[in-house]
């Protein structure tokens, strides 16, 4: 990719990226692109050594990298967010729907989940991938099967409720899961006894209000963690695993 010259303003869909950013995007800048990273000056300033340009759709290629992607093996703590936050969730008959999806997963030794939170339009999991389900990761099936169910469930019961998801592309209808979920990687007890705390305190935000304490919100593994009860049977204890 060319630079801009020196004086000339870059092009608007041209971002800047650190040292450590072009770390992380080095296997797919490099590998998957075939691109040569170039280091570009900003307009008007002398050029940070640190710095390169990205086009738009390396930015999106780098976003995915960055944000989404998991390996198997590690813990991670994932964030899914339902399309433009629409309150979903807020019934329980979806959250169930999930509640169903991990179970099944947990079942064929596909995933271990180490603490959740469901809230009305996101939810909140520490997991671990253990292996493939098939050919693609598990948490591409977990959204895969969610949403064919949504889908289902609103076409029979409440179809004033799908222009809200509709999402015309070759590759489907409807979009129920914002693209790009957050996934953090957890690789010490310390960091994953933090972001217990922030899941099972979620449902107690001012925001939402959902319960008085956090054992008492029916869905999210705080009960778990204080009694040793799983009524979905679908928890492994973190520290079993750290």
């Amino acid at each position: 990719m060319a630079c801009p010259p020196t004086g000339h303003k870059p092009h608007k869909d041209l971002v800047l990226l650190s040292a450590m950013e072009q770390i992380n995007f080095k296997h797919i800048r490099n590998s998957r692109m075939n691109l040569p990273s170039v280091a570009c000056p900003p307009t008007g300033h002398k050029p940070h050594k640190g710095l390169v340009l990205l086009s738009a759709m390396e930015q999106i290629n780098f976003k995915h990298i960055r944000n989404s992607r998991m390996n198997l093996q590690e813990v991670y703590f994932w964030t899914n967010t339902i399309k433009d936050w629409k309150n979903l969730l807020k019934k329980d008959y979806y959250k169930q729907i999930i509640i169903e999806q991990l179970q099944w997963l947990k079942e064929r030794n596909k995933i271990s989940i180490y603490g959740f939170v469901i809230m009305p339009n996101h939810l909140h999991f520490l997991w671990e991938m253990k292996e493939m389900n098939g050919k693609e990761m598990p948490h591409a099936s977990f959204n895969k099967w969610t949403s064919s169910n949504f889908l289902k469930e609103l076409r029979a019961n409440h179809q004033n409720l799908l222009p809200f998801f509709e999402e015309k592309t070759t590759e489907r209808n409807h979009r129920f899961w914002q693209r790009d979920p957050l996934a953090v990687l957890m690789d010490s007890r310390d960091k994953i006894e933090q972001k217990l705390d922030y899941i099972h305190l979620n449902p107690l935000q001012e925001k939402w209000n959902l319960t008085h304490s956090p054992e008492e919100y029916y869905w999210s593994s705080a009960k778990f963690y204080l009694t040793g009860e799983d009524e979905f049977n679908i928890l492994t204890h973190y520290m079993d695993r750290f």
